[in-house]
C-alpha cells in the first residue's frame, strides 16, 4: 500500500502531527510504503518560501492581520481566491500524485485537502483521502471538497458535532484527538529528571514555553515570566526560549535580577520536551494545537499567553471553558493571577483532573488503525 502525508509549513504543528503519523506507520505497518512530504515545497519552492515567511511575520510583527485573513477566509471573496488558487496548484501536484500513484493521501493542512480533493473531483486522481484537523476550533477551509474526503480526524466530539452539522456524514469523522510522538506516553523517572536538573521534588515545577523562533508578543511573554520569576516562593522553572536567542538572553537578564539561578532554567531549543513535561505541574504556552495536546497527554494545566488571533484564540477559550487553563490576557495582573492561582491547592488539581477528560493518548495509533483497517 503506497501512503503520501502532505503537511506545509505554516507553524511547527502541521509538521508534528504529520511525523508523528508517518512514524507510526513506520513503526507498526510493515506492509506500507510511505513518504512525508512538504506540498507546498513541491509546488513552488519560490512560493512556498514566500507564503511561510509572510505567515511568520504577520504573525509575529501584525497577529491581528493574521486574525482577520483567518476569519475571512472561512466565507466571502478570500475564501473563494484561497480555493481558486488551491486549483491551480493542485495541477502541478497532479505530477507527483502520478508518479508516485498512492492508495492513500493524508493531509495535515487543508491546502493538501483541498488540492487532492478537487483532482478527485476532476476524476484526475481515485487514492481515499484523510484530513487530519490539528487545531481545537474547527475552520471552514478545511471542509473545502470534504465530498471527495473520505476521512476526517478531529480534536474532540464537539468538532465531529460541527462537522456532521455542516453535512460531513458521521461515518467519515473520527474524535480521535490530534496525533503526537509516542515519546508523550513514555514513563520517565522523574527523580532522576529533576536530579539532572539540579531541582528538588518538593517544589512545583513550571514549564515555560517563551514563543520559540518568532518571538510572538516578546514584551508581553518576557513580562509574563518576571512576574513568575518574581513569584518564585516554592517553585521552580524551565524555561524555554527556543530559537529566539533575544528571549533567551532577556530570560537570564531577569534570573540574575531576582538572583533566581538555583530555581529557574534557561534554555535555547531542546528535544526533551516529552520529559520535561513529565516532570511539570504547570505548562505557561500558547496555545497551539499540538502543543496543547502535549499538555493534555501529560495531564498538564495551561496557562496560556499570546494566542494568534484566529485559530490560537479559539483554542485558548476551548480550553478555559474546559477548565484546563487560565489566560492571562494583554492587561491582566501576573502576580495576583498567580496568587489567584496557587494560593487554591484544589484549583490546580482541578484544573489537572479536567485535562484528563480531553486527554486521547493514543490519537496517532488510533487514526493509523482506522486507515488501515477500512
Amino acid at each position: 500500500m503506497k501512503i503520501l502525508i502532505f503537511y506545509a509549513s505554516y507553524g511547527g504543528g502541521h509538521l508534528n502531527a504529520a511525523k508523528s503519523i508517518h512514524e507510526c506507520l513506520k513503526k507498526k505497518y510493515k506492509n506500507v510504503d510511505v513518504e512525508l512530504i512538504d506540498c507546498m515545497k513541491y509546488i513552488n519552492k519560490t512560493i512556498e518560501k514566500m507564503t511561510t515567511k509572510a505567515y511568520k511575520e504577520m504573525a509575529k510583527k501584525a497577529p491581528w492581520a493574521w486574525g482577520r485573513i483567518y476569519s475571512d477566509s472561512q466565507k466571502g471573496p478570500l475564501a473563494h481566491i484561497t480555493s481558486r488558487s488551491n486549483k491551480f496548484m493542485a495541477i502541478k501536484l497532479l505530477r507527483l500524485l502520478r508518479e508516485k500513484q498512492p492508495d492513500l493521501i493524508i493531509s495535515t493542512h487543508p491546502f493538501g485537502s483541498q488540492m487532492c480533493s478537487y483532482l478527485k473531483r476532476k476524476g484526475k486522481i481515485s487514492a481515499k483521502i484523510a484530513t487530519i484537523m490539528t487545531d481545537f476550533a474547527p475552520h471552514d477551509q478545511w471542509l473545502v471538497g470534504s465530498d471527495f474526503t473520505d476521512y476526517y480526524f478531529v480534536a474532540h466530539e464537539k468538532m465531529k458535532k460541527y462537522l456532521i452539522r455542516k453535512g460531513i456524514p458521521a461515518q467519515h469523522v473520527f474524535d480521535t484527538g490530534i496525533p503526537i510522538s509516542s515519546r508523550f506516553l513514555e514513563i520517565y523517572d522523574k527523580d532522576y529528571i529533576l536530579n539532572e536538573l539540579h531541582f528538588s521534588s518538593k517544589k512545583k515545577t513550571v514549564l515555560f514555553f517563551g514563543g520559540g523562533e518568532f518571538g510572538l508578543g516578546k514584551t508581553r511573554t518576557v513580562e509574563i515570566f518576571e512576574g513568575f520569576v518574581q513569584y518564585c516562593k516554592d517553585m521552580q522553572i524551565i524555561a524555554i526560549a527556543g530559537k529566539n536567542e533575544k528571549m533567551k538572553l532577556a530570560f537570564e537578564k531577569i534570573v540574575s535580577k531576582y538572583h533566581q539561578q538555583k530555581n529557574v532554567l534557561v534554555l535555547e531549543y531542546t528535544s526533551q520536551v516529552p520529559e520535561f513535561m513529565s516532570v511539570s505541574d504547570l505548562v505557561v504556552t500558547k496555545p497551539g494545537g499540538l502543543t496543547t495536546t502535549e499538555s493534555l497527554v501529560s495531564h498538564l494545566p495551561m496557562v496560556i499567553i499570546n494566542p494568534i488571533p484566529g485559530q490560537e484564540e479559539k483554542n485558548a477559550k476551548f480550553l478555559v471553558k474546559n477548565g484546563i487553563a487560565i489566560w492571562i490576557k494583554k492587561d491582566d495582573d501576573v502576580i495576583q493571577t498567580l496568587t489567584d492561582l496557587f494560593s487554591d491547592p484544589e484549583k490546580l488539581e482541578t484544573m489537572k483532573e479536567n485535562t484528563k477528560k480531553l486527554a486521547k493518548p493514543h490519537s496517532t495509533e488510533d487514526i493509523c488503525q482506522i486507515l488501515l483497517q477500512k
